[in-house]
C-alpha cells in the first residue's frame, strides 16, 4: 500500500509556494511510492486527515506573524497532527543571516514552536524573499526601512531571493524518509 502524504502552504507574496514545488518536485522525482496531494491553506477543500500518513505545513511571516488560515488549521488540527508523522517549515526574512536559519536559532521558528501544541517530527526554516515591484507604496516603504535597518541598502524596482535552494531539497529528502517510515 501506498504512502499518502499532504503539503499545505499559505503563502503571501509566492515564495512559500515556490518552495512546496521543490518539496513536490523532488518528491515526483524520487518517490514514486508516495501519493502526494497539495492545498493552499486559503482555498483548502475538506479533507479527512486521517488518509495521509505524513502532513506537511509551510507557512510565511510577513510583520511578525503567520496567516490565520495557518494558525486555524494547527488550532483545530493539532491532535491529530500529533498523531502522524509531521513536517513544518516557515518562510522569513530573517532566515537570510548566518545562524539564524535553524529552528533552534530563528526567533519566529522558536517562538511559534515553543507556543503551539503542534509537536511537528520534521521542523525546517527556510529565507524568503523580496518582491519590491509587486508590493503596495506602504509596504514597500515599511520593509524597505526594516532593511535598512538591518544594514540593507535595496533598490525598490529589483527582486531579492534569499533562499538557499540546496537546504530546501535536503529538507525535502529528510520529508519522503519520513513518509516512509
Amino acid at each position: 500500500m501506498k504512502k499518502k502524504a499532504l503539503l499545505l502552504y499559505s503563502t503571501i507574496d509566492g515564495q512559500t509556494f515556490a518552495i512546496i514545488s521543490k518539496i513536490v518536485l523532488r518528491m515526483t522525482e524520487e518517490a514514486e511510492d508516495i501519493e502526494h496531494e497539495v492545498y493552499d491553506l486559503w482555498k483548502m477543500p475538506e479533507l479527512d486527515l486521517n488518509e495521509y500518513s505524513t502532513i506537511l505545513m509551510g507557512a510565511a511571516i510577513r510583520y511578525n506573524k503567520f496567516d490565520k488560515p495557518f494558525l486555524d488549521f494547527i488550532e483545530k488540527n493539532y491532535k491529530t497532527l500529533n498523531e502522524k508523522n509531521s513536517a513544518f517549515f516557515c518562510v522569513n526574512l530573517t532566515a537570510r543571516k548566518p545562524g539564524k536559519d535553524t529552528p533552534e536559532t530563528n526567533g519566529y521558528a522558536r517562538r511559534f514552536l515553543a507556543k503551539t501544541p503542534w509537536k511537528p517530527t520534521l521542523k525546517g526554516v527556510f529565507a524568503g524573499s523580496l518582491r519590491y515591484p509587486r508590493y503596495t507604496w506602504y509596504d514597500k516603504i515599511l520593509i524597505k526601512f526594516i532593511m535598512w535597518m538591518d544594514g540593507e541598502k535595496q533598490d525598490l524596482s529589483k527582486e531579492y531571493n534569499y533562499t538557499n535552494w540546496q537546504k530546501v531539497d535536503e529538507f525535502a529528502k529528510e520529508f519522503i524518509a519520513l513518509t516512509r517510515k
